[in-house]
């Protein structure tokens, strides 16, 4: 069967699209990982080694395989390979705490772990579980630990395969069976599994060839191979039939000489990367103009900074705003739309965004309210083993259908695009007024010292709540943090005043670019000692 043929499915495989490409272009680069390469004959082969031995090792449809590990070609063989055996996969962030590892490993019930030797060491850096060996031995005794890299995290990943030419039995897969377990974010206590199932991958897949995926497209990915972002790009860039290179570390510079050196087309990149970007010496310099698309989410997407991508970066720029437990996704096309820029765009196809309150209650377009969203294709079944956090997450319009709460909360405009205004816990209530830390955010940034800032709220005796920002310094300027206060104070209104500001070298970020709030809060809260 052609990839044309299968794409034109309502649902499908992202597995049977690669061996489509295998029996037609075995040759063609699927994944490049620095000097390393696969083809898609060789990648479809080793998936079925990699599907064997799950089978071999008695993983049905439906069973769950964790891997804890930087980017690699190994650890995108092994998500492949399971999804060929109907397995799901729960990817997880070595630079979670030790503790969140293993409980993430006891919640999605893995039998498998494949790990490499940061993860070890993630387990063994928290001071009561001693040496890597040690650590290791706390991990749940239903998991057995493989090595992606060689390390001793325990057995070889080539023992472990089946031999060379093994065949997987074929598997019954259903849209409703889970693709992956994602965990969200959360750096303090256990995050919540995020269950995805298969036809939402297929909905990512399929809307790829409108942007430019395809045979000749070759997509770079430098965010982490646990993160949806990365995912929502990384399986499009290769179901397609193109070739996939992948960082295992970001830096701007290693960026652009690998972008020119393989013509790259499509990237998926989080704000703090393109101000890096955009900020390196040499950007001007390097050759960019086969680049047809990029793309942006995760994190607030400054309007600035969107301009000078636009201006510098040949191609277009399209930010997408959703969540990773789906819902309803907004498409900014900027360079179609470069006076919306504030905004993170429309709803897209088949996409129902709409706004509510406090009570739930609809509000119409002009208002403020939370955002929910809901889609046919694209929703998460619910957060695993958590039906009072998935009921949590979830509201329901007047004729019964479901809908996923955002957290955020935004107001759309007479063309139907949304403004985001923040995040709903992030908002701050001072005085009786609600404070947006986005628009202090914005104004500080204006500030021709400052080159980054993240603004929060702190307990106060007087207002209930008061604002105080965290700011990086741009090189070269030694503005006192009192002098920069001073200036923003001037020029907001008399209730967004801060009350504090304070100078940093950089701002906590997750590994995906999201500024932590909660870090730089708790902080604060502890240097302070007492409220304002």
């Amino acid at each position: 069967m052609t990839t044309e043929t299968l794409l034109e499915r309502d649902f499908g495989l992202i597995p049977e699209l690669i061996g489509a490409h295998a029996r037609t272009r075995p040759a063609h680069p699927a994944l490049v990982e620095g000097a390393g390469q696969l083809s898609f004959g060789e990648l479809d082969l080793a998936m079925d080694q990699v599907a064997a031995a799950l089978q071999r090792d008695g993983l049905l449809v439906g069973d769950v395989i964790a891997i804890g590990a930087a980017t690699s070609l190994s650890y995108a063989l092994v998500f492949l390979g399971a999804l060929r055996a109907g397995v799901a996969v729960a990817p997880l962030a070595p630079s979670s705490s030790a503790d969140s590892l293993v409980a993430m490993l006891r919640d999605c019930g893995a039998k498998l772990l494949f790990a490499d030797a940061s993860f070890a060491a993630t387990l063994a850096s928290a001071s009561t579980l001693g040496t890597r060996a040690e650590a290791l031995a706390t991990l749940p005794a239903a998991v057995t630990p493989i090595a992606l890299d060689g390390s001793a995290v325990g057995r070889t990943l080539e023992s472990w395969l089946a031999p060379a030419g093994s065949q997987p039995q074929p598997v019954s897969i259903r849209p409703n069976g889970v693709f992956n377990i994602i965990y969200s974010s959360g750096t303090t206590g256990v995050p919540k599994g995020i269950v995805q199932p298969n036809l939402m991958r297929w909905a990512h897949v399929r809307r790829g060839a409108d942007i430019g995926y395809g045979p000749d497209a070759v997509t770079l990915v430098s965010t982490p191979l646990y993160s949806n972002t990365t995912l929502v790009s990384f399986f499009p860039g290769l179901a397609l039939g193109g070739t996939v290179v992948l960082l295992r570390k970001f830096d701007a510079e290693t960026f652009l000489q690998t972008a020119v050196r393989h013509g790259v087309t499509h990237a998926m990149l989080v704000p703090v990367q393109y101000q890096r970007l955009l900020d390196f010496p040499a950007f001007d310099s390097f050759d960019l103009s086969r680049f047809r698309m990029k793309f942006c989410t995760s994190a607030p997407f400054g309007a600035a900074l969107k301009a000078q991508i636009l201006a510098r970066w040949p191609g277009g720029l399209i930010e997408y705003y959703g969540m990773t437990e789906g819902g309803g996704t907004c498409v900014l096309a900027a360079h179609l739309h470069p006076n919306k820029l504030h905004t993170v765009g429309q709803p897209a196809p088949e996409h129902d965004i709409r706004l509510i309150d406090e009570a739930g209650r609809e509000l119409p377009r002009g208002e403020v309210g939370e955002v929910v969203g809901r889609s046919a294709l694209a929703m998460m079944l619910g957060y695993h083993e958590q039906p009072d956090k998935t009921r949590d997450a979830e509201w329901y319009d007047a004729a019964g259908r479901r809908f996923i709460r955002t957290g955020d909360v935004g107001r759309f405009d007479e063309d139907g695009f949304l403004t985001l205004l923040d995040r709903k816990k992030d908002m701050i209530i001072s005085g009786g007024f609600n404070l947006y830390p986005s628009d202090l955010e914005a104004e500080l940034v204006l500030h021709p010292a400052v080159a980054e800032a993240a603004v929060f709220g702190v307990p106060s005796r007087q207002w209930g709540e008061t604002p105080v920002a965290c700011v990086v310094r741009r090189t070269g300027h030694d503005d006192s943090a009192e002098q920069i206060r001073a200036w923003v104070n001037e020029r907001v209104g008399k209730t967004q005043r801060l009350s504090a500001l304070e100078l940093v070298d950089s701002l906590p970020r997750s590994a995906i670019g999201k500024v932590l709030k909660r870090e730089l809060r708790d902080r604060y809260a502890a240097a302070a000692g007492d409220t304002l």
